[in-house]
């Protein structure tokens, strides 16, 4: 199973009304098909009442063995659905890597 994967898997745990696992490994400077760097956007009621790092301590737990191993970096946007209608069901964009892309 790829990391991608098991990330979208393991995330079902918060019952995410949306769930979108973008790999933005190939905008860094790592080897081709790497499974390092990963944006996360995860709408969930359960983060009702939850303050911001409350929820990043939610997804770190459940990823803890990928953050351990595979995953290099991990940006977190996580919201409550009426959190995410507010923002128009948008995420902020990555910035570009400082490091440089693969060429």
């Amino acid at each position: 199973m790829s990391t991608q994967s098991t990330i979208e898997e393991k995330l079902q745990a918060l019952e995410p009304t949306l769930l979108t696992v973008e790999n933005e490994s190939h905008m860094h400077n790592v080897p081709p098909n790497a499974e390092t760097h990963f944006k996360v956007t995860l709408v969930s009621s359960r983060f009702e009442g939850m303050m911001p790092v409350k929820r990043h301590q939610q997804i770190y737990a459940l990823l803890a063995d990928e953050l351990a191993g595979p995953v290099h970096a991990l940006a977190l946007h996580p919201y409550t659905p009426e959190e995410w209608q507010s923002r128009g069901e948008a995420r902020p964009d990555s910035p570009n890597c400082r490091g440089g892309g693969a060429s």
